[in-house]
């Protein structure tokens, strides 16, 4: 029996189009003989479709196209359509008025609907505020052909229900474990649609777990993932298929849509492929590919065709600069060097070799006459005052109102090109630099973005050498370095990562060797910044706590540093 995976990229709430790439599909699966199709979760709606499902035409456009579907698939395939059904019973019993289900269609028919068991409402994830989870085992038969009486038992599991695996997590986050549920039902084979959005080392946890799971319950196990930028969430595909024996003998590609097919052994139970070796990306290439699939989607999705973004001649703008001529080609991307008296002519020219590098548009706004005019302006205000910080922040807001002004007046999408590290103590000026429609490395703390940079030239030379070894700076004073201001990266990176995505304290980061002081400063300026996170613009999420939805900080609250009263 041959089964395909069928790795797709759909657009939410786009029904039409996301059932004509289903359609597609599963005609060029039967060319090829293929019995069953496999499809993500929730693929004829896209995920996360989050509040579009509280409007009931949404939910009955979608059970329509799925009516329409079963009956435009060639009669010799059946195919898993993941999409949302309503629960009948909602009202009566109290429950949630939606299932996250998968679809089974054959023969013009809807032969049955499988529901999700394992809700997620942590981190991105708010499925408990939408759906009401399954209670009854999922799995159906499927013979070879029509005529054969060679049946197959196939267990179904929808993303989530393959992560309460208590032998690979040494825990249970969950009381139900679907997959232990569907292996004492003498199941063949366990097929898993996932939504699963990435982060770094993701796609490494995900085929372990898997690996283990099918090992231990003695089980071939098919994933198949979304791929594709979604707002925030960027989906990276990387499907693949487990033996029994924990082995992986088929993957697809990452962070592209891609079509696989394998064979499934009726007699033996098995599926006869030899193992293949899972190599994953390096980092940085993952990381990359990341961000410019995201950015890629955000644009098309939003239908921008070109984006704008302000050039200062340092590594984050750079780095962003890049990362858009990847994803929507250098001839789309305008860079805007916006010096002024306190720019340093090398950073001006670094910005300019860069461009050249590139390939990407420019153009030079100065802004020393405009600042002028604020100085005039706010003269009876600030007479007799010290230069500081408003002055400072006045030069990046009129450099994001420059910017403003283009993308309104053009239709392009302007980029934020602030890091994690900046975006976590605020060393950012809100309506000035955190300008934008989509803020591209937001969720990259500062070293990374020098890892990237490296990495970009690995072969040559795109990020300019210069970008790469000058101190960071803000350059809105003279000799500004932005050290003044902050810790060494190195350092500040390893206390965010450790407190952000380990929620270690006070206390746990003392004891490991960092200056009370310093960690009390960086805890200060993150409890300080969240009111400018909180209108920042999306960011991509490429890390396992990103300051995005799954970021709920309150703004006014007086948290102590210590444990300890």
């Amino acid at each position: 029996m041959k089964i395909a995976i069928a790795q797709l990229n759909p657009t939410i709430g786009d029904i039409t189009n996301n059932a004509q790439k289903i359609l597609d599909v599963a005609q060029k699966a039967v060319k090829e003989n293929v019995r069953l199709l496999l499809t993500p979760e929730l693929s004829l709606c896209g995920y996360p479709p989050r509040d579009l499902l509280l409007y009931p035409n949404f939910v009955e456009s979608l059970t329509i196209k799925l009516q329409e579907l079963a009956q435009q698939f060639p009669p010799q395939i059946a195919v898993l359509v993941g999409t949302v059904t309503p629960n009948e019973t909602a009202k009566i019993k109290g429950e949630k008025p939606l299932f996250n289900s998968v679809a089974l269609l054959e023969n013009g028919e809807i032969k049955q609907v499988f529901h999700k068991w394992l809700l997620p409402t942590y981190d991105v994830f708010d499925e408990d505020r939408y759906f009401e989870p399954g209670k009854e085992l999922n799995c159906f038969q499927l013979s070879l052909n029509h005529h054969s009486e060679e049946i197959i038992k196939i267990g179904v599991t929808i993303c989530e229900d393959l992560w309460n695996d208590e032998k690979f997590w040494k825990k249970r986050s969950y009381q139900q474990n679907p997959l232990e549920e569907l292996v004492n039902s003498n199941i063949n084979l366990v097929v898993n649609l996932s939504a699963s959005p990435y982060h770094l080392h993701k796609p490494k946890l995900r085929t372990q777990m898997l690996q283990s799971s099918s090992y231990n319950y003695q089980v071939p196990i098919i994933y198949v993932n979304q791929i594709g930028g979604n707002d925030d969430l960027i989906f990276d595909g990387n499907s693949f298929v487990v033996n029994e024996k924990g082995n992986i003998v088929l993957e697809a590609n990452s962070f592209r849509e891609d079509f696989k097919i394998l064979e499934f052994d009726l007699k033996q139970g098995k599926i006869p492929l030899k193992p293949i070796n899972y190599l994953p990306l390096v980092e940085e290439e993952e990381l990359f590919s990341a961000l410019v699939l995201g950015l890629r989607d955000y644009a098309k999705k939003c239908r921008f065709t070109k984006v704008i973004l302000g050039l200062s001649g340092g590594i984050d703008s750079a780095l962003v600069a890049a990362i858009a001529s990847e994803a929507i080609g250098a001839k789309n991307v305008l860079g805007v060097l916006m010096p002024s008296p306190y720019s340093s002519e090398h950073s001006i020219k670094d910005a300019e070799n860069l461009v050249k590098n590139l390939g990407i548009n420019s153009h030079i706004l100065p802004i020393g006459n405009i600042m002028n005019t604020y100085d005039q302006i706010l003269d009876p205000f600030f007479s007799g005052t010290e230069f500081g910080t408003a002055e400072e922040n006045l030069q990046a807001r009129i450099r994001g109102n420059l910017l403003m002004a283009l993308a309104n007046k053009f239709g392009y999408l302007l980029l934020s090109t602030g890091n994690k590290s900046e975006m976590a103590v605020g060393y950012c000026t809100l309506y000035g630099d955190m300008n934008g429609g989509l803020a591209v490395i937001a969720d990259v703390p500062k070293t990374r973005v020098f890892s990237l940079c490296h990495w970009l030239n690995r072969h040559e030379e795109i990020i300019p050498n210069n970008i790469l070894t000058k101190p960071p700076s803000a350059e809105l004073k003279p000799d500004q370095i932005d050290q003044d201001s902050l810790p060494p990266y190195e350092i500040l990176d390893e206390i965010l990562e450790r407190h952000i995505n380990a929620h270690e304290s006070f206390e746990q980061l003392c004891q490991a060797g960092f200056e009370p002081t310093v960690v009390r400063k960086i805890f200060n300026l993150l409890r300080r910044a969240e009111f400018k996170r909180q209108q920042a613009p999306l960011s991509l999420k490429v890390t396992t706590q990103a300051f995005g939805r799954g970021w709920r900080m309150p703004i006014a609250s007086a948290t102590g540093l210590s444990s300890k009263p």
